[in-house]
């Protein structure tokens, strides 16, 4: 069965967040991550020009819904409604978050999973993270056209394929994609190009009436995250 992903989105306090970044990916126990099967997939800083700041992104891999189902099991069994084994790591956590919030992600079936992505880890400066609304229903269309239409021009921009999902329990109305960019002038020449030109005149007409809203953002993952080092922290 396909992966299933738990996107989180964490809001930082003050000057804190390389000290998160360094808690996510060092002080993640190898112990709670046997006992519920999440894989660290990314831990990104978001580039305040372009997004709330100061803000960190999290995305966590599990093998299934099943997988998923035995996770919140294993947390929520307690009176507490927190896993014993994370209980240090979580209040270590709080002193550098003020909340977020998540999302549970299905992957487009050519979405990559990051042992796929560390066997052969892309040059990646920076991702671009992009969060499209799509009429109620249509995200699996619209998955299924970013890989018959679009997935080719921007891989030819200079664009790699981090991740393609669709945002569970929200009427099928939600896509995100990540893409990893090589370097930062790449980065410039790409948001020229996402910018107008024929191929984006293209995309934008056909998928005319089934994109309601985009946004993209740019993140830098942590110096200890898979994306950077090709491996589980």
């Amino acid at each position: 069965m396909s992966a299933i992903y738990i996107h989180e989105e964490i809001d930082i306090i003050g000057a804190r967040r390389a000290d998160y970044l360094e808690h996510m990916t060092s002080g993640w126990d190898a112990e709670a991550r046997g006992e519920r099967g999440m894989r660290c997939f990314g831990v990104w800083a978001t580039v305040g020009s372009t997004g709330r700041w100061p803000s960190v992104v999290n995305l966590w891999e599990l093998d299934d819904w099943e997988g998923l189902a035995a996770n919140f099991a294993h947390e929520l069994s307690h009176d507490s409604l927190q896993d014993p084994t994370l209980a240090r790591w979580w209040a270590a956590a709080a002193e550098l978050r003020s909340g977020g919030r998540d999302r549970i992600l299905l992957p487009a079936d050519y979405s990559p999973t990051i042992d796929g992505l560390c066997a052969d880890l892309p040059a990646a400066v920076c991702h671009l993270h992009e969060v499209v609304t799509v009429a109620r229903g249509r995200a699996r269309e619209y998955l299924a056209l970013l890989a018959g239409e679009w997935l080719d021009p921007a891989l030819g921009a200079g664009l790699g394929l981090t991740g393609a999902y669709r945002t569970a329990m929200v009427s099928d109305s939600e896509v995100i994609v990540v893409w990893s960019v090589p370097d930062w002038p790449r980065w410039a020449e790409i948001e020229r190009f996402l910018d107008h030109g024929p191929a984006v005149d293209r995309w934008r007409e056909r998928t005319a009436g089934l994109v309601l809203s985009d946004q993209r953002t740019l993140l830098c993952a942590a110096p200890l995250s898979p994306l950077r080092t090709g491996r589980q922290p």
